[in-house]
């Protein structure tokens, strides 16, 4: 494609060079560029893309886009000054891989907890539906069923519309999107066209990032704030954000609810650790979910398929059979008699959300015993919140390591243990040691007990100094089961 084509959507300060040369590729990191692609100098929150601009050109880069023009020049290469490069590389991005929104219909999902189950789930309803569907979460990347292992909840934007991209070029009609506050704060999703956008929630997370609540909350009401009138916007009623989110959007606004009149409002009946029976707008349905975070997920999901056109009755049926995903809620059976629930809460909304729907199906018939720990390099006070939410709703826990990274196991056990009181500490206990933390609990537990082991959830690593250990919570909880 043609230089000149790709800049055209773009505010350019100055071009020097030739803007009739044809690019083969765009990229913001150095080491990726190959002959006649862009270079795209973006200042990130660790480097500066403007101190690679040189080895860029070393590769092979025919084109810089700049904030800053580079001391010496070099001949044959194009240099296009911008104000703004991290604003501008989306939608280069998108006109380069041929504006892929336009051919399908894209919905993000934002929020602080659920967005991995909404938009995996609806990815899997659209698929039951017969429609080529894409999907772009933290679990994995979907071009229909192709596997496509992710890093990252929201892509870089140039990695973003190249999968959006190939999905259009594969025949998907729709593509469901998780979409973090630091994709919005970072504007990876400018230069995307969005049908729909659903707001789950919003409580601390992030704040080693964002700083301040009131940060994050901006960067996923900003989200809101972008969508176009053609869309929707769909938001939880039951959070306090809810209508926060989509005050100034010029989308149509619907509802959902647990608890108030709203657009799509649900109850739920009947609940166990096998399922829940629902009701949504005056119809009864059976689900395969457990608690009430998850009945209002699902009321996201069952809005945003109507919204999209689908009628409420197929929708209803696709609910039915839908199973949860993977690490959110996973259930497992000891021989003993217990169940142990593996569940990706890294938050203390989450931890509380889960384990409020395991008091509501135990119904005081057994004891929790709940595993948790806290992320390194991450924000640091959430850590004590975690430990008081744990100790609150269970009756023993065991505090224990999750990805430490480059941080020491016990320094953050100890960051944690510093929320409690000496009388919390009398039913807590620290295990540095994530399996044998995971043992000790399966030693504790007793028929009709129940072992929540919180963080990690479809993680199968552990990162320690920089590296990623193989390590499944539910593998160690099977071999355990295997020797009882």
């Amino acid at each position: 494609m043609k230089l000149e084509k790709i800049i055209k959507g773009i505010t350019v300060n100055e071009i020097i060079g030739d803007a009739s040369q044809e690019i083969s590729g765009i990229n913001m990191d150095s080491r990726l560029i190959e002959p006649g692609h862009i270079f795209v100098a973006v200042k990130g929150t660790q480097t500066d893309g403007h101190t690679y601009i040189q080895k860029a050109i070393e590769k092979g880069a025919r084109t810089v886009v700049c904030e800053n023009l580079p001391e010496t020049l070099i001949e044959n290469v194009t240099y296009i000054k911008v104000n703004d490069t991290e604003d501008v590389v989306g939608k280069l991005a998108t006109t380069f891989y041929g504006d892929p929104t336009s051919k399908l219909e894209l919905v993000g999902v934002t929020g602080t907890n659920g967005k991995t189950t909404i938009a995996t789930l609806l990815y899997n309803m659209f698929r039951k539906f017969g429609y080529k569907t894409g999907l772009i979460s933290t679990v994995c990347n979907y071009i229909d069923e192709e596997a496509i292992p992710t890093d990252h909840t929201t892509p870089d934007p140039i990695t973003l519309n190249k999968l959006l991209g190939r999905m259009a070029d594969e025949g998907c009609k729709y593509a469901f999107m998780e979409v973090s506050s630091h994709s919005v704060a970072q504007k990876r999703i400018g230069g995307l066209k969005f049908v729909g956008g659903i707001f789950t929630n919003l409580t601390r997370d992030h704040l080693d990032y964002h700083k301040t609540v009131e940060n994050y909350l901006k960067a996923k009401k900003a989200f809101f704030d972008g969508l176009p009138k053609t869309a929707f916007a769909l938001t939880n009623l039951d959070d306090k954000n809810g209508l926060v989110m989509t005050q100034n959007t010029k989308a149509k606004v619907h509802t959902y609810s647990l608890r108030s009149l709203s657009d799509f409002k649900g109850k739920v009946l009947e609940d166990g650790f096998e399922g829940m029976l629902l009701d949504i707008n005056n119809v009864e349905v059976n689900v395969q979910f457990i608690g009430r975070f998850n009945a209002s997920n699902l009321l996201a999901v069952y809005g945003a398929a109507c919204l999209l056109g689908k009628k409420t009755e197929e929708v209803l049926l696709a609910l039915s059979t839908l199973r949860p995903v993977a690490g959110r809620f996973d259930s497992l059976r000891s021989p003993k008699g217990y169940t142990a629930i593996v569940d990706y809460a890294h938050t203390p909304d989450a931890l509380e959300n889960v384990l409020n729907a395991i008091h509501e199906v135990l119904n005081g018939k057994g004891h929790v015993i709940t595993v948790v720990g806290a992320g390194g390099n991450r924000d640091k006070g959430k850590r004590p919140l975690m430990a008081q939410e744990a100790v609150k709703q269970s009756d023993k826990v065991i505090i224990t390591s999750d990805n430490p990274r480059f941080e020491e196991p016990q320094e953050i056990i100890n960051d944690m243990l510093a929320g409690l009181t000496k009388e919390d500490m009398r039913k807590v206990i620290s295990i540095a040691d994530r399996k044998e933390a995971i043992r000790t609990a399966c030693m504790l537990a007793q028929a009709k007990d129940v072992i929540l082991v919180a963080g990690k959830g479809h993680e199968n690593y552990q990162e320690i100094k920089g590296i990623k250990h193989h390590f499944d919570d539910k593998e160690v909880l099977r071999d355990i089961f295997a020797n009882e």
